[in-house]
């Protein structure tokens, strides 16, 4: 928000990525076509993590003692599923890194607490097949729940790719008419008021925070504020812009076996000593 003397931010511009990216629906469906060759090629397990429709995850296996990475899709906690990101899997694959992604169920009829809740549900049923955490990496609001698998000790290493870390500058815009979030849910479930991992937290200590170079400004300030917020306290954080990305071209890199993103995946996702 503006301080005294500083111009008025306009927040609906600056975290409305759809209306800001005007072609974003061309990238979106190349995810769908990427997603749809994936699952025709190598078709995915399918393992429910709850009871719910949409407490479902896929798996898209590398081998059995393959390490497992898990993907949390964005679509700001009210659109998209699982289905929309197989096309993730074929590059992590190819380093032998197992990919899961989840479904979670969506606002308004759910809260983002819930979805919270879903989402810890499959880390842990992750974690109960393969006796260690995963890495765990996220777009948008897959990024911000990324940071909280992380600060729960739920993921070994976490990705956060075009996060939001602090939920309050939304409650303003037309997004939350969906979330309802008010002043006090808002803090309560924004990860920079969270506690950090730290060296005596059974799990990991490791937050990258990547956004695309030519997003907004406050998705810019939100990720470098993160990882300078945890960085301080102990974390191995890591802030980078990617240029000539935006909010939805800045998960290419993910399809290219040999991008620096994939690669660094695969680093976290097979770290010396990984243990549960």
């Amino acid at each position: 928000m503006a301080g005294k003397g500083e111009a008025a931010i306009d927040l609906e511009a600056e975290y409305n990525n759809r209306a800001r990216v005007p072609d974003h629906q061309a990238v979106m469906l190349r995810w769908r076509a990427a997603a749809e060759a994936a699952r025709a090629a190598t078709p995915p397990l399918e393992i429910a993590y709850g009871s719910g429709e949409r407490e479902v995850m896929d798996l898209f296996s590398a081998g059995d003692d393959a390490p497992v990475a898990v993907f949390l899709h964005g679509g700001y906690w009210q659109a998209l599923d699982r289905s929309w990101f197989s096309g993730l899997a074929p590059a992590l694959n190819a380093h032998g890194v197992s990919l899961a992604i989840p479904s979670y169920d969506l606002a308004p009829a759910v809260r983002l607490g819930h979805i919270l809740r879903q989402v810890r549900r499959a880390a842990d049923t992750v974690r109960e097949r393969t006796g260690g955490r995963p890495v765990v990496f996220g777009h948008s609001a897959g990024g911000h729940m990324a940071a909280c698998m992380l600060s729960e000790a739920r993921a070994s290493a976490a990705v956060a790719i075009s996060g939001v870390f602090d939920l309050a500058p939304l409650i303003p815009t037309s997004l939350n008419v969906a979330l309802r979030l008010d002043a006090a849910e808002a803090a309560a479930l924004s990860p920079i008021h969270w506690p950090v991992p730290n060296g005596s937290t059974p799990g990991g200590t490791v937050l990258d925070c990547l956004v695309g170079g030519d997003e907004s400004p406050e998705f810019l300030r939100q990720s470098r504020m993160m990882a300078d917020l945890w960085e301080v306290q102990g974390v191995q954080t890591r802030y980078e812009a990617l240029p000539g990305l935006n909010h939805f071209t800045v998960l290419d890199p993910l399809f290219d076996p040999d991008s620096e993103m994939v690669r660094r995946i695969v680093e976290l996702a097979k770290p010396p000593g990984n243990t549960a």
